[in-house]
């Protein structure tokens, strides 16, 4: 299991549930905002040191879901917030790893199964072929780029 996934579960651990992120405003965060403290977009833009029309602009790319992390950043600041960005697994990253290898394993093993019953030498032992499995595992997992090669 590559060190990075467990390090990043435990912090994932941390966070636990209360990572939920609030609905994000139909207008967008920005215009949002921006509304409630009563600010208009000629003092935004002011603070943010860009043309009026840039901050429609900005509002506009919000709400649409293309604006750049850069911009976000930029606004947070000139409206006194904190932009955080997170991407959360929805299962624990050491879990997807194992389950994509027991995956990839169990096709590997399809493919030399069929070969092998085409050649009328069908491996029927369970032991011997969980043991193949156990091999096949453990070795994808010593280089885990390789799991995510096959569909």
């Amino acid at each position: 299991m590559p060190l990075a996934a467990q390090q990043l579960d435990r912090r994932f651990l941390e966070i636990g549930d209360t990572c939920v992120a609030p609905e994000r405003p139909a207008r967008g965060w920005i215009k949002a905002i921006r509304e409630a403290l009563g600010m208009t977009t000629a003092q935004l833009a002011k603070r943010m040191g860009v043309p009026q029309p840039r901050i429609a602009e900005l509002e506009k790319r919000e709400a649409g879901r293309i604006v750049t992390l850069r911009s976000l950043e930029r606004a947070a600041e000139a409206l006194d917030c904190r932009l955080i960005y997170i991407l959360v697994p929805n299962d624990s990253l050491e879990d997807r790893v194992n389950s994509r290898a027991e995956a990839v394993a169990e096709a590997h093993l399809a493919a030399v199964d069929h070969t092998m019953r085409l050649e009328k030498q069908s491996v029927t032992d369970r032991q011997r072929r969980e043991a193949m499995k156990k091999k096949i595992v453990a070795d994808l997992l010593e280089r885990p780029a390789r799991l995510w090669q096959l569909p």
